[in-house]
């Protein structure tokens, strides 16, 4: 199947050896690309786990897994990477009242011990 990330690529040449942990993801655009595959397989433990550690107490596993089950995820559009921690991007969705939706989010990402975490993303639009 081609990778929900919208890379072209396959999922399992693409996202997956990083839902597996068999890799990291080596940049903050490729972690954000993992992460919108989660969502929208969806695979709760793989995001909770790269949220950098002190923040994930702000977030819930089976909220982050509900949202990827009850909505349609279309596309991964990255607008810009404005510097190396930080992605812009817009994902497409469709909700459960079969709404088209529009998430676009300016990400921050860190790097801690050689492996990249969401920290948090404010919303624009």
């Amino acid at each position: 199947m081609n990778c929900p990330c919208c890379s072209g690529k396959s999922y399992e040449k693409c996202c997956k050896p990083f839902h597996l942990g068999q890799q990291h993801a080596p940049t903050a655009e490729t972690l954000m690309r993992s992460r919108f595959s989660a969502v929208a397989i969806p695979n709760g433990d793989y995001l909770m786990e790269t949220t950098l550690p002190t923040k994930r107490k702000l977030h819930n596993k089976e909220d982050l897994q509900e949202w990827g089950e009850i909505n349609q995820w279309r596309k991964l559009e990255i607008v810009r990477a404005p510097s190396a921690n930080e992605v812009e991007f817009k994902a497409y969705y469709t909700d459960e009242k079969g709404e088209p939706q529009l998430h676009h989010e300016l990400s921050l990402f860190e790097n801690l011990n050689n492996r990249w975490y969401y920290v948090s993303g404010e919303f624009l639009d």
